[in-house]
């Protein structure tokens, strides 16, 4: 009888803490990537990912006609080396001279590749670093008055980065873009001066580490 009542017991709290083990490990590891988001330097290491977008091209008028224009530009890449990722990018832009105007239309999609050098060798600043970026892959762009340009399109260029805090950085971008292909024009080009953010996450392997010393 008294052996019957203490596995009633048992069986009674198993339950109880199962839930306390999936509870802790949840904790552990929420801290342990906090931790790394707080304490970390800026996460372009080995295994880290790079999220966010830039923006260009940027016309609001307030008078008539009311021309557009926006450029917007998503990326995302994965850190193979220390300061060397590799991902890829979309791009998609709008124009208009004005209403009922007609609307010229960017886009692109491709490879990435973005270089931060070795670390010290271009910083400015504690929090700033410069780096060169690099693309790849098909665009286009196609006028409102007929006339277009699609194929093969690529971009390279500098940029500076500021970063507010560990794993978000402020950024400027000058490059020089070009598609190669057919439409009324085999070639076009142009220089572009873009503003936008990234997020750096830690990688799995910078958060397992600090999940272990834990």
């Amino acid at each position: 009888m008294i052996e019957n009542q203490i596995l009633l017991k048992i069986n009674h709290y198993i339950p109880y803490t199962f839930t306390f083990l999936i509870m802790k490990k949840l904790l552990i590891t929420f801290l342990a990537t906090l931790v790394v988001a707080l304490s970390a330097e800026a996460q372009i290491s080995k295994g880290d990912v790079m999220i966010g977008a830039d923006l260009s091209n940027i016309n609001f008028a307030l008078d008539k006609p009311n021309a557009f224009s926006l450029n917007i530009n998503p990326k995302a890449a994965w850190f193979i080396q220390d300061g060397f990722a590799l991902g890829a990018d979309v791009l998609f832009g709008l124009e208009t001279p004005g209403k009922d105007l007609g609307t010229t239309i960017n886009y692109g999609i491709g490879a990435l590749g973005r270089y931060y050098g070795s670390k010290g060798a271009n910083e400015l600043a504690n929090h700033t670093r410069f780096f060169a970026e690099a693309t790849v892959g098909i665009s286009g762009r196609n006028l409102s008055g007929g006339g277009s340009t699609n194929g093969l399109g690529f971009s390279f260029g500098p940029g500076f980065a500021y970063f507010i805090t560990r794993n978000v950085g402020l950024e400027a971008l000058l490059k020089y873009q070009g598609v190669v292909g057919f439409g009324s024009s085999a070639y076009a080009h142009n220089l572009n001066l873009g503003v936008g953010f990234q997020i750096y996450l830690p990688g799995r392997a910078t958060a397992r580490k600090v999940q272990q010393d834990f």
